[in-house]
């Protein structure tokens, strides 16, 4: 089957192993997981997901109503700020409701009285190094760092959030930074019925120890007494789509340069604002090539990489490990033509389950 690049090929192949791993830790530490619909909500491929997963995780009224409706289980809402204009339709999408800071709760906690209502805590330390991704930057405004203020509203929630994991893939660094959150706020943890320890902890890669993994879940559930929860996003997803792209034009200015049929501003965002190169396999050969995209962005540049024969027009290229953070942010910057997004079944077989044409990019405007 041909289909016209650019397009996101998901592997339900590849997605399976990490959903494994994801069952395999909810059966031995008896942690609930739940799809945090931020980093990829592709729900052509959640009637596969829920399978290995309880639900589903949110920060916004349309993400808790897209993971109520099309992935069931579990919904959990979570939002920085909540309008008075949205919150009564977020309570009515959800199971549980996590307020970011006593101002929301004491604000909106009556409204949603008819579901689970929780906090978020930020306990001032994290995995990430950099700023721009970091929850316990100075000033942060994610989540509330007084454990003495939150005693004070313990009758009003059941249960916390705590994220402060960014693409952890240290089980050592994840262990000493939860001992941190017990010695921190282990009163107020003994008093809840629910903790989720949030996302980024890269447990589904490789060599990842899961066994102390799923023990340190376990301990930390029996000494507060509560149900834990995980919201892997990067982890449910991480190796499982390529962002199909074909070679337009080759040039040389000092370097041999391809330009493709995509851009990493519309297409994969987090590559420009982490300042990341994009990862081709096999990645080795005698011919260097800086792969670039096709928007006016100088920057536009996926990276450089060794291919085994020099590039020619009409070439396609697999961009790798495409799927977090990339069809929830991809854009029409330039009016460049969103990818298609396509899934390979567990047969072999690849269907196609979204184009974008012109009306998209039309109605997207006014």
């Amino acid at each position: 089957m041909t289909i016209q690049t650019p397009y996101y090929l998901i592997d339900k192949a590849r997605l399976l192993q990490n959903m494994e791993k994801i069952a395999y830790v909810r059966e031995k530490s008896g942690a609930k997981a739940l799809l945090a619909l931020k980093c990829f909500a592709t729900w052509s491929v959640f009637d596969f997901m829920r399978q290995y997963m309880d639900g589903t995780t949110s920060s916004s009224l349309y993400e808790v109503r897209l993971g109520r409706e099309k992935f069931g289980g579990e919904t959990h809402a979570y939002s920085v700020a909540y309008a008075d204009y949205e919150i009564d339709a977020v309570v009515s999408h959800a199971d549980k409701i996590i307020f970011n800071s006593i101002g929301q709760l004491e604000r909106f906690g009556d409204r949603a009285g008819g579901i689970a209502r929780g906090l978020r805590l930020n306990p001032g330390v994290s995995s990430s190094s950099f700023d721009l991704a970091d929850p316990a930057r100075p000033f942060s405004r994610l989540g509330e760092w007084d454990a003495d203020k939150v005693e004070k509203v313990m009758d009003r929630i059941s249960g916390f959030m705590i994220h402060n994991n960014c693409e952890n893939a240290d089980f050592t660094l994840f262990d000493r930074m939860l001992s941190r959150i017990e010695e921190k706020f282990g009163a107020l943890l003994g008093q809840a019925e629910w903790v989720s320890l949030g996302g980024g902890i890269h447990f589904t890669g490789e060599d990842y120890p899961l066994d102390a993994f799923c023990e340190r879940l376990k301990t930390f559930a029996d000494r507060f007494g509560v149900q834990v929860y995980l919201e892997p996003g990067e982890a449910s997803i991480t190796k499982s789509t390529t962002l199909e792209v074909t070679v337009l034009d080759t040039l040389f200015n000092g370097k041999q340069l391809a330009i493709v049929d995509s851009s990493i501003e519309a297409h994969m965002l987090d590559l420009l604002i982490y300042r990341e190169s994009a990862k081709v396999a096999p990645n080795e050969g005698p011919h260097r090539y800086m792969v670039c995209g096709k928007s006016c962005l100088a920057g536009d540049v996926f990276g450089e990489f060794d291919f085994p024969a020099e590039l020619k027009i009409g070439d396609r290229i697999s961009v790798q490990d495409a799927a977090g953070y990339t069809m929830v942010k991809k854009n029409w910057f330039n009016g460049v033509n969103m990818p298609a997004i396509a899934i390979r079944e567990l047969d072999g077989s690849v269907r196609v389950v979204r184009e974008f044409g012109f009306a998209d990019y039309e109605q997207s405007l006014s």
